[in-house]
């Protein structure tokens, strides 16, 4: 079920939240969360009943590990480090199964020469982000920085729905307090107002904005043959553009969801394209995944504690394994060499003491991501040649990119696609992100959102609903 279709806005989000509701005013706490667990597996198996069993395996296999591994736990006699590994090595074996075992048997197949049949398997949605999460809750167990939790708080902690799909990526030390705060057992209404506020705003990002873009980037990536300079940059900044408003959109929209049942989920984007270097990029860039890959590849593998070289090593292979996360093929593994590489050159650069004027620190960061997101996007390496080739051609030909969307002259489509650059670009540069608007329930807030919330479905009804982008992943 999508965030942006009318079933998800205008049945399962108020009939989850009433019932809810209705239950905890009844006092019946234990029903209200079972109940919210229901929905929220409902809502992950509307789009393929069969990954329900996978979800539903790999919560109960990770809750019995990590009660095991808490030292509040003393019935187990397996050694802790031996029944970590097993843990994590389990998972990982079911994320690379369905996500990696494709691309591993093409490989082999090329390298090999041989020809042993694919696969073909369907990816369960958001097993990237469940399996993270869990292995978080694993290697936190093992610290001993985890409670004993009952089963129900910990399927809502793994399957609450407005973060189920694609992040962002909580820790058990941001959620379970609140789902056992007796605050947030009751309804409130400044919580349900900013709620709507925020989901309205992450609305109108996805479906006016995001979606718009979509079309110029399939268009250049997937259909278009060659390229001239116009049009590959226009390719390349649409898509840049989509994946912007497209992710910054879904975090709106499950913020303001969470809000609706008192939940308050951690920022996860903040404003990244306002970034100056590489390294402030991957701070506002899906922040849960950085901390991710921070606390549990690049610090265990070292950080910054064993000299220089083994410090840009770690930041190597931490942004490599980054890129592998995202998808099975050699452009994700690239595009996660291009950013760890940057961050090894940043890191050089600053020790150096080399300094650099701040608008030239953001061109600069700018196009580095622009251009790396070819590789992110492209099906195949010939599409991000294509792309790239574009871009270089210094012959720079007449702009040529005829827009179906407008289904007019390219002439009247180029003028609209420069206006849409520069006003996109001027809400990325200029306008606070969701989570740090400081919002007051006030008529005109009511007013602007209230506009927003009516255009986007005017869109949705005018559109085909598309998914966002991070649910490939």
């Amino acid at each position: 079920m999508l965030f942006n279709s009318y079933e998800f806005i205008f049945l399962f989000l108020p009939f989850s939240f009433f019932i809810y509701f209705s239950l905890l005013q009844k006092r019946l706490i234990t029903g209200a969360k079972g109940f919210l667990v229901f929905a929220s597996l409902f809502f992950y198996s509307w789009w393929n009943i069969s990954y329900l069993p996978i979800i539903l395996s790999s919560m109960l296999f990770n809750y019995v590990i990590g009660n095991s591994l808490n030292e509040n736990f003393k019935k187990v006699q397996v050694h802790k480090k031996t029944l970590l590994a097993f843990g994590i090595t389990s998972n990982i074996a079911l994320l690379g199964y369905f996500k990696y075992s494709d691309f591993f048997i093409e490989n082999v197949n090329l390298a090999f020469n041989e020809s042993v049949p694919l696969l073909h398997l369907a990816l369960p949605l958001a097993i990237s982000f469940f399996t993270f999460q869990q292995i978080a809750y694993l290697v936190d167990s093992y610290r001993g920085e985890t409670a004993e939790y009952d089963f129900l708080n910990y399927a809502l902690f793994v399957t609450f729905f407005p973060q189920l799909i694609a992040g962002p990526i909580v820790h058990h030390a941001e959620m379970m307090p609140q789902f056992a705060s007796k605050w947030n057992l009751v309804k409130n209404y400044k919580n349900i107002a900013v709620g709507l506020f925020i989901f309205s705003i992450g609305l109108f990002k996805k479906v006016v904005i995001a979606d718009s873009f979509a079309q110029w980037a399939t268009h250049g990536f997937d259909v278009a043959t060659t390229l001239s300079f116009f049009e590959a940059w226009a390719t390349s900044l649409s898509y840049t553009f989509q994946l912007y408003f497209d992710f910054s959109g879904y975090t709106d929209m499950a913020i303001g969801a969470a809000l609706l049942f008192n939940i308050t989920l951690p920022i996860n984007f903040n404003s990244p394209y306002k970034a100056r270097d590489i390294q402030d990029f991957w701070r506002r860039w899906h922040i849960t995944l950085s901390r991710f890959l921070r606390d549990y590849i690049y610090i265990p593998l070292g950080g910054n504690r064993k000299g220089n070289f083994r410090t840009y090593n770690n930041l190597l292979a931490t942004f490599i394994l980054g890129g592998i996360w995202h998808g099975a093929g050699w452009t994700f593994i690239f595009w996660g060499f291009l950013h760890g590489l940057a961050l090894v050159v940043h890191r050089f650069w600053k020790q150096l003491g080399f300094t650099m004027n701040r608008y030239l620190a953001w061109f600069v960061t700018f196009n580095f991501v622009n251009i790396a997101w070819v590789f992110f996007r492209a099906r195949e390496w010939e599409d991000a040649i294509k792309v790239l080739s574009g871009m270089i051609d210094l012959n720079m030909r007449m702009f040529t990119y005829k827009i179906d969307v407008f289904e007019t002259s390219f002439i009247l489509g180029g003028v609209v696609l420069v206006l849409t650059f520069l006003n996109s670009m001027q809400m990325i540069r200029f306008v606070p992100c969701s989570g740090k608007i400081c919002f007051k329930p006030t008529r005109l807030f009511a007013l602007f959102a209230s506009m927003l919330f009516l255009i986007s479905l005017f869109y949705i009804l005018t559109t085909k609903n598309s998914e966002f982008l991070y649910f490939n992943f």
